[in-house]
């Protein structure tokens, strides 16, 4: 199999349409103020966020800053995101290389790419956003010390979403004793990383009041994601086949993991995953917080 980190973002829309927490997301509604918006994404990846607000109608008029550091994100979302505008009955203007002018009778949105890493973006003093959304990557920065780097992005809320809080589940069992093992070690492998590690959603709670944000919402985002009569769900079969990539990049020659035994439970989930039978569990955690 080919792996594609653009694909795996594409792929687990889905799964993340689920897991967000509507509460919160019910609260970011009520908190944000009228348009026109001015939003940071930071780590957008390829744009999903920006089209899955488009979708649930959080954007009519805005100016939307997606900031990654990776450039075939970048190239993909320029590419991609006008052909969902299109498909969606909007138009698509490109102002330049990557700006983009989304209209319909409804919403006027400018999308902006921006290829950068997010502290030098930083360093260069931009407007202040009236909303900052990290979704999915707070766990690869040191934390609770790039809070306040990030906070400076915002004039007041930022949206924290799917942050992992330490539980993976794969069903089913295999070998109990090497299940929990395998799992135990992918965490400890977060852990090891000087980034914010595999309970990043619950230590985000002291976090967030060590740097003086106040949280105003906050709940469970959790990814499942199951077969149904032995089909996933859109291209969800590509994202759980990544998650297992995921696995086998972290842990292939590990010290405490015998390799035989590693690469055989690596074959069987992944014939699971052909038959229509493994199930994916990730326990994340959202956040809104006034900062």
């Amino acid at each position: 199999m080919q792996y594609s980190f653009p694909h795996y973002l594409h792929s687990k829309q889905t799964a993340d349409d689920r897991a967000l927490n509507k509460d919160v997301f019910a609260a970011l509604k009520a908190n944000l103020p009228k348009p026109p918006i001015h939003i940071i994404e930071i780590g957008a990846g390829i744009g999903t966020m920006f089209t899955r607000l488009m979708e649930w109608d959080l954007l009519t008029n805005a100016d939307y800053l997606a900031l990654d550091e990776m450039d075939e994100n970048i190239a993909y979302a320029s590419e991609w995101i006008p052909k969902w505008a299109e498909s969606a009955g909007m138009r698509a203007e490109r102002i330049v290389e990557n700006k983009i002018r989304l209209r319909d009778q409804a919403r006027d949105i400018h999308i902006t790419l921006e290829r950068a890493d997010v502290f030098d973006f930083i360093q260069t003093n931009p407007p202040k956003s009236d909303l900052l959304i990290a979704h999915a990557v707070l766990d690869l920065f040191p934390l609770p010390e790039s809070l306040p780097k990030l906070f400076s992005l915002t004039k007041s809320l930022a949206w924290l979403t799917i942050n992992f809080d330490g539980l993976t589940t794969f069903e089913p069992t295999i070998d109990p004793a090497l299940d929990d093992l395998i799992e135990r070690l992918y965490h400890d492998s977060m852990d090891m990383r000087s980034t914010g590690g595999s309970r990043t959603g619950r230590h985000l709670f002291s976090h967030l009041h060590s740097v003086g944000a106040q949280i105003l919402a906050a709940g469970a985002s959790d990814w499942v994601v199951h077969a149904i009569n032995e089909k996933y769900p859109a291209d969800e079969k590509y994202f759980l086949h990544f998650i297992l990539h995921f696995f086998e990049e972290s842990l292939t020659g590990h010290k405490d993991l015998d390799a035989n035994a590693f690469a055989d439970w690596l074959s069987k989930r992944r014939a699971q995953i052909e038959r229509g039978e493994l199930v994916y569990i990730a326990h994340q955690m959202d956040f809104l917080v006034k900062v």
